[in-house]
């Protein structure tokens, strides 16, 4: 482990898992952007499993008017399965989209319900169009929207709804989690418990194959690439502990993963 391996995964991850507000209270969110309570509040279902507990603080707390988890089956979902079926093994994973399972989760927890699922989408692409399609079929607005997703793919989500919603929507970012990696023994480690919590091959994976994912180039998911998503200006600190993980990481550049593309692939 070179000296500052450790200082790169934290960037990639602090600039991976955006959080636009300190908490997600009516306070907060009037000191950032002037209004009390954003229009609705979205759960995607790539998160690890506190991102249920996310969703029912925000609950509480009244950040939203209405409230949707989205989540069909895509790359993480059978990973979701098995950790709320270990940590709570009241609730029936099997087979179930991500969705339902956050849904089962609230109820049995917090005794709370969303207002709306998606059960259909495979990827962050049609995550997006996907809810899109929900909430304007359910006359929900949307000019300011909380966004929660595992922190290694928050900015792409971002990313996405700008190019499907435009820029003129407010969206408000709120990673699931924010992981702050640090040396133990020789040996990396996250500095505090996080339920759910990928283990630290597959965080390094998700969020080395995010920065690839993000670029604005031919390779990239960006307009002058694959045009997935909007633009996204990458600061040089991240290309470089980019550049440097890929060295001393070769391989862990996570593919997309073809059984999860939508219908129409030169979209997503």
């Amino acid at each position: 482990m070179k000296g500052n391996t450790v200082e790169w995964i934290n960037t990639l991850g602090a600039f991976c898992g955006v959080r636009d507000v300190p908490t997600l209270t009516k306070d907060a969110l009037e000191q950032k952007y002037g209004f009390r309570q954003a229009d609705v509040m979205v759960l995607f279902g790539g998160s690890i499993l506190c991102g249920g507990n996310v969703l029912a603080e925000s609950m509480k707390n009244q950040a939203a008017k209405k409230y949707v988890i989205v989540g069909g089956a895509g790359h993480t979902t059978e990973d979701l399965r098995q950790a709320m079926g270990r940590e709570v093994p009241e609730i029936q994973t099997a087979g179930r989209p991500e969705a339902e399972i956050f849904q089962a989760y609230l109820e049995y927890r917090y005794g709370r319900k969303a207002d709306l699922l998606e059960r259909e989408s495979t990827n962050c692409g049609n995550n997006i169009t996907y809810l899109l399609k929900l909430l304007k079929s359910s006359r929900v607005p949307y000019q300011r929207i909380i966004l929660t997703q595992d922190a290694a793919m928050q900015r792409r989500m971002d990313a996405t709804l700008r190019k499907y919603a435009g820029e003129e929507i407010a969206i408000i970012n709120y990673a699931a989690y924010q992981a702050k990696v640090v040396e133990r023994d020789s040996k990396l480690a996250f500095d505090r418990e996080i339920w759910g919590m990928w283990p630290m091959e597959r965080y390094l994976t998700l969020l080395m194959g995010e920065i690839s994912r993000l670029s604005d180039t031919p390779e990239g998911y960006g307009p002058s690439g694959k045009g997935y998503i909007a633009h996204v200006e990458i600061p040089e600190e991240v290309e470089t502990a980019f550049t440097q993980l890929k060295r001393e990481y070769p391989g862990m550049v996570r593919e997309a993963n073809p059984l999860y593309a939508s219908a129409d692939p030169r979209r997503f």
